[in-house]
Parts: C-alpha cells; sequence; structure tokens
C-alpha cells in the first residue's frame, strides 16, 4: 500500500517516529509521502525522509493556514528556494484554500495557490492540494490550469457529489480519501460507489489526524491506512488486493 499523505514528521511523532516507520512497513506500506506545511517545517520533514529514504518521499509547499497574521512573502520565497537541480521532493504540497475557520486571508490564500501551481508546471510535479469549505473558491484559481499537463490529488476528498465531479474533470487528478471514509456517519462511502470510480482514488492517512476506524479519537498514522483499503473493498465490492493494486497505481499515475 501506499499512504498518499502523511505528515510523520510533525511534533506528535517526535518521541517514536522510528517505531511508526515501523509499524507501517510491518502492514505492508511500502511507500509514505510527507507534504510540507511551510518555512519552519522543511528540515524536521526532510531529517525525517533522510532515515528511511527508500519508504519516505518529502514534498514541499505553504499550507493555506501558514497565510495568516504571520505571513510575508519572504515565508513563501524561503520555500521556493528549496527548488532547484537536484532536489529531493516528489511534489508541491500541501497548498490550496482553507476558509474553515477564517476567511480574513482569502485572496492572499488564493494568490499563495496561484503561485504554488506555477512551481508545479515549472518542475513537472505533482501538485497536493487542500481545500476546506473553500471549493469555489479553489476552482476559481484552477479553472485556467484545467487543461495544461498539471497532475496531482484532491487530498482528503470530503466534498458534495457535485464537487467531486467537478474534481474528477481534471482529469490527471485523483481524490485522496483516508480515515473519514470509515466514520459511520461519513457520506463517503455512497458518494464513493455512485460517482468515483476506484481508477481515480489514492489511500492516505494525513497522520496525525483523522484516525479510522476503530483508532478514531486517538493519534492516526501511516499503518492505519489499512483500515481505509478495507473500507473502500467493502464501497467497491472488491478484494482488498485489488482495492491496493489499483490505488498503488492511481498513485504511481501521480507520482
Amino acid at each position: 500500500m501506499i499512504d498518499t499523505h502523511t505528515h510523520l514528521f510533525d511534533e506528535p511523532f517526535r518521541d517514536d517516529y522510528h517505531e511508526v516507520v515501523r509499524r507501517a512497513l510491518d502492514a505492508g506500506v511500502t511507500r509514505m509521502y510527507m507534504p510540507n506545511i511551510d518555512d519552519t517545517t522543511i528540515v524536521p520533514l526532510l531529517d525525517a525522509c533522510a532515515a528511511y529514504p527508500q519508504h519516505c518521499f518529502p514534498l514541499i509547499g505553504f499550507h493555506p493556514t501558514s497565510v495568516n497574521a504571520d505571513y510575508t512573502p519572504d515565508r513563501l520565497l524561503r520555500v521556493k528556494q528549496e527548488l532547484r537541480p537536484g532536489h529531493p521532493y516528489a511534489g508541491i504540497g500541501e497548498v490550496g484554500l482553507d476558509l474553515y475557520w477564517d476567511t480574513t486571508y482569502r485572496l492572499q490564500q488564493q494568490r499563495v495557490f496561484d503561485e504554488q501551481i506555477q512551481w508545479a508546471l515549472e518542475w513537472n510535479l505533482p501538485l497536493v492540494i487542500h481545500c476546506r469549505e473553500a471549493y469555489r473558491e479553489l476552482f476559481e484559481v484552477l479553472a485556467p490550469y484545467k487543461h495544461v499537463a498539471l497532475r496531482g490529488i484532491f487530498h482528503s476528498f470530503t466534498g458534495t457529489a457535485d464537487e467531486a465531479v467537478e474534481c474528477l474533470d481534471y482529469e490527471h487528478f485523483m481524490l485522496g480519501v483516508n480515515g473519514v471514509v470509515t466514520f459511520k456517519k461519513s457520506h463517503l462511502p455512497a458518494l464513493l460507489r455512485s460517482v468515483v470510480p476506484l481508477e481515480r482514488v489514492v489511500l492516505e492517512t494525513d497522520s496525525p489526524y483523522l484516525a479510522p476506524t476503530p483508532h478514531r479519537g486517538q493519534r492516526n498514522e501511516s499503518a492505519y491506512v489499512r483500515f481505509v483499503a478495507e473500507k473502500l473493498s467493502e464501497v467497491y465490492e472488491i478484494d482488498v488486493l485489488q482495492v491496493e493494486k489499483q490505488t498503488n497505481d492511481n498513485a504511481f499515475h501521480v507520482f
């Protein structure tokens, strides 16, 4: 299995990072992609991935929630400067829009997102998109790029059926599905079954957040991606090994 979105370099894993990675490997997770947060997390991200270079792959980006009162263009420039010949990054992420807590910085978030789309195109890297309560504003930024050679993942998709259809219109993008699909009241199983073919889905955890049932409410980790795969086998009524193979193929199409 491939965990396309995990933050194992983050503070909650400071004391047992190596044990967490080992549990993931023992669970059959062969690759873990780690999106950056902002200029303050680059060093721990790279250190974490350097410890397991065959299994852990860094992405570089500036998260929309870091576009706040403390944001300055110099901080984005610091992240951009990581993209130079020979860089280690597997993608641009995580980037996008988040208007859940605050809409004050909407325009700034949109500008920062648009700039990072340019990075993805310039370096031919996939884009890992965060979107929370902001699909209309997100598609405003993405619309000019609908028919260019842009690929990536709509991370942690929890939108409506209409929003899923609009995401799928970006034909080189996948939808990232994580532990939310296992929650008792989640609308995702029905939505995926009716709207989203498995050929457009990748597995993720978003560790340390969104731990799947039966670990809901606990710290999430990459080993738990197997619960997402098992749930998808129920949703699509196929063997879990088929889910693993197809979602792996999908992830390789992106990365």
